[in-house]
Formats: C-alpha cells, sequence, structure tokens
C-alpha cells in the first residue's frame, strides 16, 4: 500500500475538501497511476458542486471511478493525466490519461488508461475527455465539406468542437457568445468569432454548447431549411422551453442530442478506446492550449472550484497541477 495520497471529495454541495486515501498495491492487470495534471470540467463538475443533478440521471451521470454518491459526499472527476509507477512492462513509465477524479495516485486496470502520444504535452492531454466528447459530437453530426457551421457557447465543449470542425475542407466555422473576451479563443483556433444577434444564418449545421434556453432558440434562428442543430448541453435538473412554433415545420428543422456515453451509430465498428485514442492524436495540435486558461495546485481545489461554480473564477478548462511528491 502507498500512503500519504489524497483525493478531493465534495462533502456536501458547495463544499469541497481534500481527503487521505491509502492506495491498495496494483494486481498484475493494473497500474499505479501518479497524477501529474488532472483537469476540471467547468460545466459539469459545477453543476455537480451545486448538487443540480436531478435524481432521474444519478445513474447516467456516474463517472467511470466515481466514489460516492449523489448528490454528496462524492469523489468526482474524469480529466486525469499521470505517469505509471507500477504496472505491466509496456506501460511502465508512460504517461497516461485515464476518466480518473482529482486524487495524487490510484490504481485502476491497464485497460482503463491511455498512452498520452509523445506530440502531446501532459498539461494539454487533460482535454481528453472533452475532445472525445467533438469528436463523437461530429460522427453525430456527419459535416460535409462546405457546410456552413457554427457553434453556441464558446465554453470548454463548444471550444473543442470548433477546434476540431475547423480541420474540414472549405467550411465556414463561426463560434457564437455573448463574452467577447472569447474572441481572442476563437483566434486561437483558427475559426471566425461573433457574438450572437451578429452570428451568420443560413447554417447547414449548428453545434448547441451554451447550455441556456436563449442559446438554444438562436441555435435554430441560423439555421438554413432543412439544417440540424446537435445539442450538446445539459441542463441538469432545469426545464428548458424550446421554440417549435412559427416556422419550424414549415422549414423541417431537426434537433438532434449527442452524448459522448455512448459510441455514434454513425461510428460503427468504433469503440470507446479508438475514439479516445483519436481525441488524444488530435490533441498534437498546439491550438487546444487556448482552452486551459486557468491553473492551480491540488490543495487549493476545494476553494477554486467553489469560484468556478460561482462565475467568480472564469474559465473554460481549469488545470490543477500535482507536486512530484504527492
Amino acid at each position: 500500500m502507498t500512503l500519504g495520497d489524497r483525493a478531493y471529495w465534495l462533502r456536501a454541495p458547495g463544499h469541497g475538501e481534500i481527503r487521505p486515501v491509502t492506495v491498495a498495491r496494483p494486481g498484475p492487470d493494473e497500474v499505479l497511476v501518479r497524477t501529474l495534471h488532472s483537469g476540471v470540467s467547468r460545466g459539469t463538475e459545477s453543476l455537480v458542486f451545486r448538487g443540480g443533478v436531478p435524481p432521474s440521471q444519478y445513474a447516467a451521470m456516474r463517472a467511470p471511478f466515481q466514489e460516492g454518491d449523489f448528490p454528496a459526499p462524492v469523489k468526482y472527476g474524469y480529466l486525469n493525466v499521470g505517469v505509471v509507477e507500477q504496472g505491466p512492462p509496456r506501460l511502465l513509465g508512460r504517461t497516461v490519461f485515464c476518466l480518473y477524479p482529482h486524487q495524487t495516485r490510484y490504481v485502476v486496470p491497464a485497460s482503463a488508461v491511455t498512452v498520452v502520444p509523445d506530440a502531446v504535452p501532459a498539461a494539454r492531454a487533460v482535454l481528453a475527455g472533452t475532445v472525445e466528447t467533438a469528436v463523437n459530437a461530429l460522427w453525430d453530426a456527419a459535416p460535409l465539406v462546405g457546410d456552413r457551421i457554427a457553434v453556441v457557447g464558446a465554453g470548454m465543449v463548444g471550444c473543442c468542437v470548433a477546434a476540431v470542425v475547423a480541420r474540414l475542407p472549405g467550411a465556414r466555422v463561426q463560434l457564437v457568445d455573448a463574452d467577447p473576451a472569447r474572441a481572442s479563443v476563437a483566434a486561437a483556433l483558427g475559426v471566425e468569432f461573433a457574438a450572437p444577434e451578429t452570428a451568420a444564418g443560413d447554417c447547414d449545421l449548428v453545434f448547441h454548447a451554451s447550455a441556456s434556453e436563449a442559446g438554444l432558440a438562436r441555435c435554430l434562428e441560423l439555421l438554413a431549411p432543412e439544417g440540424t442543430v446537435v445539442e450538446l448541453s445539459w441542463y441538469g435538473d432545469r426545464r428548458v422551453s424550446v421554440p417549435l412554433g412559427e416556422n419550424f415545420h414549415s422549414r423541417r428543422l431537426v434537433i438532434r442530442a449527442s452524448q459522448v456515453g455512448t459510441v455514434s451509430p454513425n461510428a460503427r465498428g468504433r469503440s470507446f478506446a479508438d475514439r479516445l485514442a483519436l481525441a488524444l492524436e488530435l490533441l498534437a495540435d498546439p491550438a487546444f492550449d487556448a482552452l486551459v486558461t486557468g491553473e492551480c495546485e491540488f490543495d487549493e481545489l476545494p476553494q477554486v472550484h467553489a469560484r468556478l461554480a460561482s462565475g467568480d473564477l472564469a474559465a473554460l478548462c481549469h488545470l490543477v497541477t500535482y507536486r512530484p511528491e504527492g
């Protein structure tokens, strides 16, 4: 066993804390990972922090290595990059990504980690889980060369979608957000930026990631006839009104859900492992560094998480760094 390790827990809605943990030695098909960085996925983790997961979604919202139950106490998170300290020779010493919460060291099955390519820095690799969501969204949407595309909501998910879809030849891609500060992020990703009221319309495809009722309504307004909105927002326990009157039917518009919990049926023959490996390959592009907009040390996470959830601290992906001594 390793002693002196620690994990971040949500003790009660709105109150996080660092707890000591004892990590067992890995078995024959397991790895012991020392965390280098974890990432706070602000949207989902802030909703969990506030206790906003509806009871009907407790099972669906469980993270792969979650401990405890919603609303709290719960150990929750899924963006973790570390170094394998013990395990099979092929993984020993390798930097890996795992869908694990915020913890200094942990043991998981060897099959649960994905090797980070040499071209991807460890700090950038924490974005893999969100880029994986973007990959699945594109598999669901199946965009075409030359499509006119908008991404409404320049949060972590929306920016990852914009970064991936920007690679589509001939596409017109516009990132839309009410915060003008997101223009610099759009520029770093190589896409246009617009405020909601000035966004270009006549879109073949709109990805919605603002998690707001107004954002979804604006997505429908931006569509060309027979266009599609791919809904990536998750509203937790909030009810959302969708404007399905006026010309929604006459223009034959489509609203389609996309969720990373299943592999898109459009990607037949692909596995979860294939999708995550592809996300890590895409992260070789340094443009993704624009999405890591804050950093703290692990010991600061309880205070930082409260500020992220309240909106006092603005961030896309907030990077958590761990001292070598754990």
